[in-house]
């Protein structure tokens, strides 16, 4: 990061009376924050010091160092690697691709087993003081029981890992996108997780698993790649591969694919959610090792499927594990058929767009009340869990009893857990169809109004009170402090909607209600979620009808486009709330009229470092800036193949870390002269090299130490990426977003007029996102005597062709970091 740059606002130009205007603003009393103001005000200068909301504090976040470092060591180390550690290095991505999907869906399984059995002893009491007219003991014990574990949830949530509340899927999208959300993926975190989705979920409260499965998933990935917690790290030789962020992001995405199959029992659908709507850098070795997992994913479950079917599993049988089959249905479709579907896609568009928008405002009055303190979190959560089991035990009472059908298929009526006929309040020979949907757990009302050949079952006055009451918990649900998912809630009210419309059809159409449930909850999804390929994939699994794809692909697109047409994705919105940065796929129209030269001009002058620097410089610099990479500039240095003298050299990027491990190596010299490079390895390794954790306070320099020298060359990356100054903003960002850059060094189109560097903070808070492919020539600027790009990186940015400008080009460099 960089440092805020502030005081460089003109007092009479009218970005100071922005600026002016804001200053009033943050000293306001946060209570009377508006609620068209965002959560998180920002700085309306260029700043590169960005804020995010991470967890339950507003947090200093950093950009992640995906850009291979290619400094001397790097490159030593990589000329000796023998095939035997290149053959371990790939056998290590495979076997923690394995264990992530082993440990996802071992997790998995325990979190549905102790839901489905919390849960239905629950139930089962229940059952037992209704049977023997003690209502009200039933409603005390009933809202008693919820309380309890909504109070363990959000205890923990709280006081433990404020970063474990909500789904975790905005944040993860964030730190795949080039984040670095402090604490979201620690071993702390992932416990209060698994406690506090088990606690939420078994509490009736309206929320789902899955979004929480997806983070979980992450965790795990992230926690084996570093070799466990931050405090108790496994220093194993063969970890050492994974001490970088690229290959943590691989395996953070290999854990979210696999906690979307873990929720769905979805493996090709996690591949494709990864892919669609979490990951920004994909290639096709990660698809495969995606897709391994979630194999592995779905054999552990399959596993402990067959297991508990011979009941050894308590109360959990074939359920609890999503699969809502509607397989048994014979689909088939007329000409007016087309129209209930069209109108299913518009409407789930619409209430998926206006789902978004009300949130959206929910969302702003939880942050005031959260802002309050932790005993404000713990009375909304429990707050909300009152009025979640009043609704849930009393709105039955309000439906009529209806005779059992001598046609049904299932047992009717039932005081079991699960069931499609609950008997409830009903004399023999009778159901109560609103407690059929409300009394019972989240995944069981999903296939209960998913069941097919049901057309009398459900009563039109029951259908509508329960999408409703679910339309209000989905809004007042999620926000709270709790580990909770959005896919559930939406399921719910699109289904419920779903089978109203089919009622209101009548003989109009042939398709079945069980089946309108389906479609509806694919198009509210789309319309509020913004998915079409793996949600399409997720229903087909989850439903385990192919017939369904036609029909399902045509709601899904018409839901999405017309819920574009008035804001974006929940999780877009999200991500905007907690003010974490993110580089979008579609540039800004403005973007082609801006210059990265020109957005690199409205910064201050950049720290430089000579190749060869004073120990006290090195200390005064990294004491008091906060950036994260330094340009190296060599004065007087003779151009190649010229006798030419005097020139400037840009000798590349030395990161901050790196600098703070000399002056901890004491890598000193007495006099000002470049190294040999057998000095250097004897010092460094690029293990070491490759850790961020240590500070510069927490290295000492004694006085003596502060008058000698460090050669900064041999650790300098001489091969940064490289632009010219006249290149488009919206062009410059796809190699940010598709490469996953940091810093992007700017050199001039004519000589000596200075050199720029634009990092991905400047981007980001100036709102420059894009992601295009570029097919145009990159003249590239060498670094060192080398060209900075090779033709590996050339085909990855999509290029056809680029030019190796020489070195000479960069005399009189003047440099400005951005």
């Amino acid at each position: 990061m960089e440092e805020d740059s502030n005081h460089l606002a003109n007092p009479e130009t009218p970005h100071s009376l922005e600026a002016e205007t804001y200053e009033e603003e943050e000293g306001r009393d946060p209570e009377s924050n508006s609620l068209r103001q965002p959560l998180l005000k920002r700085n309306r200068t260029l700043s590169s010091t960005p804020l995010a909301l991470v967890g339950a504090k507003v947090s200093h976040i950093e950009s992640l160092d995906y850009e291979i470092n290619e400094n001397d060591l790097f490159k030593h180390d990589w000329r000796r690697r023998s095939k035997v550690q290149v053959l371990q290095y790939i056998f290590l991505k495979w076997s923690l691709a394995f264990l992530v999907g082993l440990l996802t869906g071992l997790i998995a399984t325990l979190i549905n087993l102790a839901i489905e059995n919390i849960a239905g002893y629950k139930l089962l009491a229940i059952v037992g003081f209704i049977e023997e007219g003690r209502y009200i003991s039933g409603l005390i014990f009933f809202t008693g029981i919820n309380f309890f574990l909504t109070l363990i949830a959000a205890v923990l949530c709280v006081c433990f890992a404020p970063t474990a509340a909500g789904p975790g899927i905005p944040e993860i999208k964030a730190y795949l996108n080039g984040v670095d959300t402090p604490n979201m993926f620690g071993a702390t975190t992932l416990l209060v997780k698994i406690v506090g989705s088990i606690g939420a979920v078994s509490a009736g409260l309206d929320l789902g698993k899955e979004g929480p499965l997806v983070h979980i998933g992450s965790c795990i990935a992230s926690l084996l790649a570093q070799g466990g917690p931050d405090n108790y790290r496994i220093k194993w030789r063969w970890l050492r591969y994974f001490n970088n962020d690229r290959d943590r992001r691989d395996i953070i995405t290999c854990g979210s694919s696999s906690g979307v199959c873990a929720a769905f029992r979805a493996p090709v659908g996690g591949v494709l959610f990864a892919l669609e709507e979490v990951a920004t850098w994909w290639r096709s070795a990660l698809l495969w090792r995606t897709f391994f997992s979630t194999a592995v994913v779905v054999v552990v479950l399959r596993a402990f499927i067959e297991i508990c079917n011979s009941g050894k599993c308590g109360l959990f049988g074939t359920g609890g594990l999503i699969m809502f089959d509607v397989s048994d249905v014979k689909v088939s479709y007329q000409a007016m058929d087309v129209i209930p579907i069209i109108i299913i896609g518009i409407i789930g568009g619409l209430l998926g767009s206006l789902y978004n928008h009300v949130l959206h405002k929910v969302l702003r009055v939880y942050n005031l009340i959260n802002h309050k303190g932790k005993m404000h979190k713990l009375l909304l959560a429990l707050g909300v869990s009152l009025f979640t089991s009043v609704c849930q035990y009393c709105l039955p009472f309000l439906a009529q009893c209806r005779a059992c059908d001598p046609s049904f298929s299932e047992t009717c009526p039932t005081n079991d857990r699960s069931g499609n006929f609950k008997q409830f309040n009903c004399p023999d020979g009778y159901y109560n169809d609103l407690a059929t949907l409300l009394l019972t757990t989240n995944d069981d009302a999903v296939r209960n109004i998913f069941s097919t050949n049901t057309t009398n079952e459900f009563h039109v006055t029951s259908i509508l009170i329960f999408f409703a009451l679910y339309c209000i918990l989905g809004l007042i649900t999620f926000g709270i402090a709790v580990p909770s998912g959005l896919f559930l809630p939406i399921i719910l009210m699109g289904s419920g909607y779903g089978r109203l419309l089919s009622m209101a059809m009548g003989s109009y159409t042939n398709l079945d209600e069980g089946l309108f449930a389906v479609l509806g909850a694919a198009s509210l999804m789309a319309g509020s979620m913004r998915m079409t390929v793996s949600l399409c994939v997720i229903f087909l699994e989850l439903t385990n009808n192919l017939l369904l794809l036609p029909i399902t692909m045509i709601v899904l697109l018409i839901a999405k486009t017309v819920g574009d047409c008035f804001n974006p994705s929940i999780y877009e919105i999200i991500l905007e709330l907690k003010g974490l940065p993110f580089l979008d796929a579609n540039p800004e129209p403005w973007m082609r009229n801006l210059t990265v030269g020109e957005l690199a001009d409205v910064k201050p002058p950049v720290v430089t470092l000579c190749g060869v620097e004073k120990v006290s410089r090195i200390v005064d610099v990294l004491r008091n800036t906060t950036h994260n990479a330094f340009p190296i500039v060599d004065q007087g240095v003779l151009v190649p193949g010229t006798v030419a003298t005097g020139a400037t050299e840009l000798h590349g990027l030395i990161l901050r870390a790196h600098l703070v491990q000399a002056l901890k190596k004491k890598w000193f010299l007495l006099e000002k002269r470049r190294t040999e490079e057998w000095e250097v390895r004897e010092k460094f390794n690029w293990v070491e090299l490759a850790e961020r954790e240590l500070k510069i306070e927490q290295v000492a320099v004694t006085r003596d130490e502060m008058e000698m020298y460090v050669d900064l060359h041999p650790l300098t990356n001489t091969t940064p990426f490289t632009v010219v100054e006249s290149m488009s903003v919206a062009k410059a960002l796809v190699l940010f977003r598709q490469v996953g850059l940091r810093h992007l060094l700017i050199v001039p189109k004519y000589q000596g007029a200075g050199v720029s560097l634009l990092t991905i903070n400047t981007s980001l808070l100036f709102h420059a996102y894009s992601s295009i492919f570029v097919h145009l020539t990159y003249k590239v600027a060498s670094a060192g005597g080398s060209c900075s790009w090779d033709l590996d990186q050339a085909r990855l940015a999509g290029l056809q062709h680029f030019e190796c400008l020489s070195s000479s080009r960069k005399t009189q460099a003047f440099l400005r970091e951005k």
